[in-house]
């Protein structure tokens, strides 16, 4: 064969597969076409009747997002009541230690007061205990006062002046000193209105010109203590 023969032989072969590749792409193309317009008819078919499921479904979702927002809400609404319900509750019953504590300052409070109350008795009583031993010491005292007081009104004029005389004068003016120094002094009696708190009256005398019941003359001096009487004075009244 010669060469010319092998070319033509060649382009034939050449031409041939090249129709048989254009009738293999009509078909494909065919087919092509068909799935696509299958595709699109199916989509034709299928959207008019999904499409409003799928908005009846986002309506449906939103709608139950609404109702969660409401449920999260309404629970959150529940939760800060019971919270507040809680805590008011709480605020309101006290607290064990809080009972305790106020128990123990109402029992200090009451200690305290009974304290305070049993100190003042017992200063009163202590006082008291004080005047009255003042009182006895005192009384017993008196009577020396006396007989200082009768032996220095019985001393004649011309022994007053001697230093024996005047030694006794000065004890006894010191002693009135220092009973007057813790309170004592002596009941007025001659010449006041009998006065039975102070005086004692033993004797009575008419006499016109003294007013009636007024003291004449004194017997025995009356003192005092303090505010109390330690002995009444013993009087003569008139009248």
């Amino acid at each position: 064969m010669s060469k010319e023969d092998m070319v033509k032989e060649a382009v034939e072969e050449a031409k041939a597969k090249a129709a048989e590749a254009e009738t293999a792409g009509t078909d494909q193309e065919g087919k092509t076409e068909t799935a696509g317009d299958a595709a699109e008819n199916v989509t034709a078919q299928t959207e008019p009747e999904d499409m409003p499921e799928a908005e009846e479904t986002s309506s449906d979702g939103e709608d139950a997002g609404e109702n969660e927002s409401d449920a999260d809400d309404t629970s959150d609404g529940q939760d800060s009541k019971t919270e507040k319900k809680k805590f008011f509750g709480k605020k309101n019953k006290k607290d064990k230690k809080d009972e305790k504590i106020d128990e123990l300052t109402d029992r200090l409070t009451r200690q305290m007061a009974e304290f305070d109350n049993f100190r003042k008795r017992t200063e009163k009583e202590k006082s008291q205990m004080y005047e009255i031993g003042a009182k006895d010491i005192i009384e017993k005292i008196l009577p020396i006062v006396d007989n200082f007081e009768r032996g220095l009104a019985s001393m004649p004029e011309e022994e007053k002046a001697t230093p024996f005389a005047e030694g006794m004068e000065k004890i006894y003016k010191q002693l009135m000193t220092t009973l007057e120094g813790i309170g004592v002094k002596p009941i007025e009696a001659v010449g006041q209105e009998f006065n039975p708190d102070f005086h004692n009256a033993v004797m009575h005398v008419e006499d016109e010109e003294l007013g009636e019941n007024i003291i004449a003359e004194e017997f025995q001096k009356g003192y005092m203590y303090r505010d109390s009487v330690v002995r009444h004075s013993m009087v003569k009244v008139a009248n």
